[in-house]
This record gives C-alpha cells, sequence and structure tokens, in this order.
C-alpha cells in the first residue's frame, strides 16, 4: 500500500500532558489501510500513551484523530467496534481453556450463540489450536499463548489491530510463526499497529516506521528511508595483495584502511549507481577486487542516531 491510500489512522496535532510533563507533543500521523506501522521509542518516549489514546482508554489535551473513518473525540464507541488490542497476555483466563477464553471474548462482543461458535471454529484452525483447544493457558508454550491471545482479540472481527510486543519471549521459530500469522491479516485487509522493542522484526514486517522520542516524532518513513539518517554505511573492498591495496586506495582517495586485512572501506549511502561507478571505475584501472561487501546502518543505529539512546537502553524501553 501507498502513503496515498485511505488513512486507517489519522492524527492531527494530538496532544498529552500530565501537569507541567507533556507527554505528546503536536502528533501527526498517517497509518494507510492495509499496513503494517511500527511506532518505536525509548522509554518515557509517549508510545503507550499514544496507543491508549487510540484505542479509546484515555483521552488526549489536544488535537485530533480519526479511527476507521471514526472521529475519535465524538465518537469513541464507533472506534471501539473497529479495534482489536492485544499486549502481553493481560486478556487470559489461565483458568479457561483456550476455547473457553475465545468463547468469553464472543459473548463480550456480544455475538450470538451459533456466530460466537462459529467464529471461535475458525479462529481455533487459523492460529493452530485446535489440539490445545480443550486445555488451559497454563498448558500452553509461549508462541501458543501469543497466538491465543491474538487470536482473543480478533474475535471480534476489528479492522484495525494495536499489537504490543507481539513476539515477546518467543524463540526463533515462534517468532517467525508470529510473524506470518501478521502478514496473512494484512494480507486479507487488516491494518497493524505495532509497537515492539525488537528492532528487526519492525525493519521485517512494518510498511512505514516512526520513531517516538520525548513526546515528539523525529522521523518517519519506510525502514529503508530512516536507515539512511544513521551514518556508518560503507562498502568494504578486500584485495589479493598489498599492490591492489594501495593502487585502489590512491586511486579513491580519502578511504578506511586495514593494511593487515587487505581491507579498504568506502563510505556510501546504499545508492546502486555509486556501486557501479566504483567498480567501473576499479575495472578501468585493472584493479582486481577479491570480495566486496555492502554494510548498511540498520534500524537499531537509526534509533541510536535519532534519540542518543543506546541499545541496552532502548531494550529497556517501554
Amino acid at each position: 500500500m501507498t502513503a496515498s491510500a485511505p488513512a486507517a489512522i489519522l492524527t492531527r496535532g494530538l496532544h498529552k500532558s500530565y501537569d507541567d510533563k507533556v507527554v505528546l507533543d503536536g502528533i501527526d500521523l498517517k497509518v494507510p489501510v492495509g499496513t503494517i506501522f511500527a511506532l518505536l521509542g525509548p522509554n518515557g518516549a509517549g508510545k503507550t500513551t499514544m496507543v491508549q489514546i487510540l484505542s479509546t482508554l484515555i483521552g488526549a489535551d489536544g488535537g485530533e484523530a480519526r479511527i476507521g473513518g471514526h472521529d475519535l473525540n465524538a465518537d469513541p464507541d464507533a472506534v471501539r467496534t473497529v479495534l482489536g488490542v492485544t499486549g502481553q497476555f493481560a486478556a487470559i483466563d489461565n483458568y479457561l481453556t483456550g476455547e473457553e477464553n475465545l468463547i468469553l471474548m464472543a459473548d463480550l462482543h456480544h455475538l450470538g450463540r451459533l456466530e460466537g461458535r462459529e467464529r471461535v471454529a475458525e479462529l481455533l484452525v487459523q492460529f493452530d489450536l485446535v489440539e490445545a483447544a480443550k486445555q488451559t493457558p497454563a498448558t500452553y508454550s509461549g508462541g501458543m499463548r501469543r497466538r491465543l491471545d491474538l487470536a482473543m482479540g480478533l474475535v471480534g472481527a476489528p479492522r484495525i489491530v494495536f499489537l504490543d510486543e507481539p513476539t515477546a519471549g518467543l524463540d526463533p521459530r515462534g517468532r517467525q510463526v508470529m510473524w506470518q500469522i501478521i502478514r496473512d491479516l494484512v494480507a486479507g485487509g487488516v491494518t497493524i499497529f505495532l509497537t515492539t522493542q525488537y528492532l528487526e522484526e519492525a525493519d521485517k514486517l512494518a510498511d512505514r516506521v516512526a520513531v517516538l522520542d520525548r513526546g515528539q516524532l523525529v522521523a518517519e518513513g519506510t525502514p529503508d528511508e530512516l536507515k539512511k539518517l544513521a551514518p556508518g554505511g560503507h562498502i568494504s573492498l578486500r584485495f589479493n595483495d598489498p599492490t591492489e591495496l594501495e593502487a585502489a586506495a590512491s586511486a579513491l582517495g580519502e578511504v578506511g584502511h586495514d593494511v593487515d586485512n587487505l581491507i579498504l572501506q568506502i563510505p556510501t549511502d546504499g545508492d546502486v549507481k555509486s556501486l557501479r561507478a566504483l567498480l567501473d571505475r576499479l575495472d578501468h584501472l585493472s584493479i582486481e577486487v577479491e570480495t566486496l561487501t555492502v554494510h548498511t546502518p540498520d534500524l537499531d543505529d537509526v534509533f541510536f542516531a535519532l534519540t542518543g539512546h543506546s541499545k541496552t537502553e532502548k531494550e529497556t524501553a517501554s
């Protein structure tokens, strides 16, 4: 989906303060329908407050928002009809079976008995929980509990889903399974608003990413667009012998040297044209390169560059 697609979530000038502390300072966002939007930020940035406002849990002090086409301030009940919210197993009752948890959610959504049971059966199949349906969540693995949690948030067939740390505590296989479930939801037209501290997760899943810091949006774009904001991109060239290394260094000017390993590092923003021009120049000078590696910044680098917070601080953020 492109940025010109209809907005599932649209905010203008969203503001929230607690006493003299500004938590959100005029937030403008547009989340296109049928996309995955990731909100990143360090501890205290305002992410939780943002999600609480958009999911109607608390009110904003100023600004406006439309969720699924409904005015958040004027018609919060209509907003709730299009939303699903999941996070850290908050909805799971460990004394009920997986199936009973889903039936409870169907009853809370005022689905009729037949419609509710059909919806529960559908979700048990979709989330591969049929065999565990009669068991309590206490017997589930972490991945099964995460799937149940998400399934419960989908009982009402929401068009917009807020996901808080959907793969927290999962092993690599469990994360891959959850990522595919999320992609399948989006393929079916659902819009996902994701908060996560796994920046790799945002990189792999999100169509667009926003970075929130001290109550303000400091950047927004596709993962690739944001990576270009961080320094450190370079091309590593490894040569067979010191003669080739020195010839390349002389031809290319100011580049990083690793004489012991016969490597040159040339700064780059990852542009294909500049890479092609570099190789053409070396070829024209008959300088042979043994191996070439392109190193581009990741979202961890972006996070640090934009917020000044280290990776360790990022991992403890909420």
